[in-house]
């Protein structure tokens, strides 16, 4: 399954239906951080070796330490991602050590946008950022799939604009 998608327990009229991140914003990162640790292995290597010896040279393996950790770290916080639209606001809830729950009101909204940077774009994915008279309260969803993103957006910004005619 691409996304993680659940359900709280519960009364399923009351509780919301969680979201999870597709797959492949968790690969993604990953090939990122094995990408620029691996370069970093190699030149510190080569530059302790050059300029140290070889005895040195192997504190040039501390990024390749990072790197094991890092994969893990991106792994649980990937997981900690997720986000639930409900009949007044979107839930988006993250964080592994500091959980963090951001609730955004529909008729709050004032911009939905969809982002895909190069990388993203080669990964097929996309990010929903959500703006809001507050700036504190702007909220952003990565990597999801760009129809889901989409869809989010165009879902996300009708409520808002029928949330926020009644104001």
């Amino acid at each position: 399954m691409e996304t993680g998608s659940m359900e709280t327990t519960g009364n399923s009229a009351t509780e919301p239906v969680w979201n999870g991140l597709p797959r492949g914003l968790l690969r993604m990162r990953r090939l990122l951080l094995v990408v620029w640790l691996g370069l970093l292995t190699i030149v510190v290597g080569l530059v302790l070796e050059t300029f140290a010896g070889l005895v040195w040279a192997s504190f040039a393996l501390l990024p390749l330490a990072t790197l094991a950790w890092g994969w893990r770290m991106l792994g649980r916080n990937w997981q900690s991602w997720r986000y639930a639209e409900r009949a007044d606001d979107l839930l988006i809830s993250k964080g592994v050590l500091w959980r963090e729950e951001t609730v955004v009101p529909y008729g709050r909204m004032q911009l939905v946008e969809v982002t895909s940077g190069p990388v993203e774009r080669h990964f097929g994915l996309a990010s929903v950022q959500l703006h809001t008279a507050a700036a504190a309260t702007d909220a952003r969803i990565p990597g999801l799939d760009p129809a889901e993103a989409e869809r989010l957006r165009d879902r996300l910004t009708e409520l808002g604009e029928a949330r926020s005619a009644g104001l």
